[in-house]
């Protein structure tokens, strides 16, 4: 059994939420120390059933990664869902676990939180400084709603209770067990089933939205997920000493940026698409930069593994494999 603490992963069938999983594994856990439950089984929208299952299974950490998630088009198509989903998710397992006496958790947000037009590389202080982008906003402000939740609960619990409520905000994530949906998916895989199907078919161009020209800053899942086990263990001296007084979030990227032409270029390279690429651009190219100050984490002791081209190449192989299984 081990000495190990039991984790509940909460989105473990997510590309996140497995790589969390697959994360702790790797550093020992068994199948009875990592506690996991599908949709199925548990809809973390319903306060009173994820109220049940905490008193039932009573894990001593949560990684809480479940999320509704999405590219520009699903943000823009169905704001409420979003909103309304990740609020709830979000509520329900941080007070759930407070109640069943979890000292650690650790929330999982994006980098969507902070203004469209932050300072770059955008450091963790940028938080609610101006205006978000329009299209993913809902989205950001439930992610945001996160982060004061677990900032809400150490500062009213910490000392009385013990709870040690952290947060870590990953750049754009892609690799193994991301979406592929043809027009829900993240920037990344949507590219990879668009060039793919475009060889498939001897397709001349790609045509893609907006102007190609956005940077935007990409961390392999697999590098997120050590980061997230590797937060959560911090003892927390260690993790106060470089954490401002109350804040919670820690940034978690690669450390430099690509431009969507840069990135789209590379992935039809992988894929072997030989046409040409466009773009149109009456479509929105959403926030014309977005690159993360990562040296709090880096300065807690991780650094990311994975360099956007072998980490492209695992993550078409994943999509291959999945594409022969659909």
């Amino acid at each position: 059994m081990g000495s190990f603490p039991k984790a509940f992963v909460a989105g473990h069938r997510g590309m996140v939420g497995s790589a969390i999983v697959r994360q702790l594994q790797a550093h020992g856990r068994s199948g009875d120390q990592i506690v996991t439950v599908g949709h199925q089984e548990l809809d973390l929208i319903e306060q009173a059933d994820v109220r049940r299952f905490f008193e039932r299974e009573r894990p001593d950490e949560v990684y809480l990664a479940a999320a509704k998630v999405g590219g520009i088009y699903a943000n823009n198509t169905y704001p409420a869902d979003f909103i309304y989903d990740n609020l709830m998710m979000e509520l329900n397992v941080i007070d759930a676990a407070f109640r069943t006496g979890v000292k650690k958790l650790l929330f999982l947000g994006s980098s969507c939180i902070y203004p469209k037009l932050a300072d770059q590389p955008i450091k963790e202080n940028a938080l609610l400084t101006g205006p978000l982008e329009p299209t993913n906003e809902p989205y950001a402000i439930a992610k945001i709603a996160g982060i004061k939740l677990c900032e809400s609960y150490n500062r009213q619990y910490g000392a009385s209770h013990g709870i040690d409520y952290r947060a870590v905000m990953p750049s754009n994530l892609y690799g193994v067990g991301d979406s592929y949906h043809p027009q829900n998916s993240h920037v990344i895989p949507a590219l990879i089933r668009r060039f793919h199907e475009a060889k498939a078919t001897g397709a001349s161009t790609v045509t893609l939205w907006g102007s190609g020209t956005p940077l935007r800053e990409f961390l392999y899942v697999d590098d997120m997920a050590a980061a997230s086990v590797h937060i959560m263990n911090l003892p927390r001296e260690d993790y106060k000493r470089l954490m401002p007084e109350g804040q919670a979030h820690i940034n978690v990227g690669y450390g430099s940026d690509v431009t969507i032409l840069e990135v789209a270029t590379i992935i039809s390279r992988i894929v072997g698409f030989t046409g040409s690429i466009g773009f149109d651009t009456t479509k929105p190219d959403g926030t014309p930069r977005k690159l993360m100050d990562s040296e709090v984490a880096r300065n807690l002791g991780w650094s990311p593994l994975v360099d956007l081209q072998q980490g492209l190449k695992l993550a078409y192989e994943d999509f291959l494999s999945r594409e022969k299984v659909a």
